[in-house]
């Protein structure tokens, strides 16, 4: 029977800001719970003062020379920096790729109908992406798909820009729409 696994003795790595002991630089621009710049000192010196006042020493801007750290409650900042984050989250629009379906040879009304839709999903903020596909004979008439989809071109130039111009994929001829 073979041994049980041996676990790493490296600890794991902390999420989120550091705090207290995790803070390993000498010296830390402080700042008070009142806001109150208490200028540079010694990191021992700043966790003892932030547990005078029943706080954490929470390193807010490590990038800063030197860097800047404040007395917080340390659970708290990270709650309210998660309850941001997935705030931000819910606020933020996801760009999705609709798909519009054509034949070389669309009847007008038909036309009409799928730019209306592509009108809908651009004004919505969403890429189209224009699909065209030939069947049968229809491959050797291309440049018919070609001048459908600078219609197509044409018809939205003022809402919308050619992100990818129109190209051949086996069959089928694709042209992505981008909002302005």
């Amino acid at each position: 029977m073979a041994p049980p696994p041996r676990r790493s003795l490296t600890p794991p790595v902390k999420s989120g800001p550091r705090y207290n002991n995790f803070i390993n630089v000498d010296k830390v621009r402080v700042i008070d719970d009142d806001g109150e710049n208490l200028g540079v000192m010694y990191t021992r010196e700043a966790i003892e003062r932030a547990a005078d006042a029943g706080l954490d020493l929470v390193e807010v801007s490590p990038n800063a020379d030197p860097p800047v750290c404040k007395f917080l409650d340390v659970g708290k900042f990270r709650y309210e920096a998660q309850k941001k984050a997935n705030q931000q989250r819910k606020t933020q629009k996801t760009q999705d790729i609709k798909e519009v379906k054509m034949r070389p040879n669309i009847d007008t009304h038909d036309y009409d109908v799928k730019m209306r839709n592509v009108n809908k999903f651009i004004e919505n903020g969403d890429k189209v992406k224009v699909t065209l596909r030939f069947r049968g004979r229809e491959m050797s008439h291309q440049e018919l798909g070609m001048n459908l989809l600078t219609r197509v071109r044409e018809d939205v130039a003022e809402i919308a820009k050619v992100e990818s111009f129109p190209r051949m994929e086996g069959r089928q001829m694709l042209m992505v729409l981008a909002p302005k």
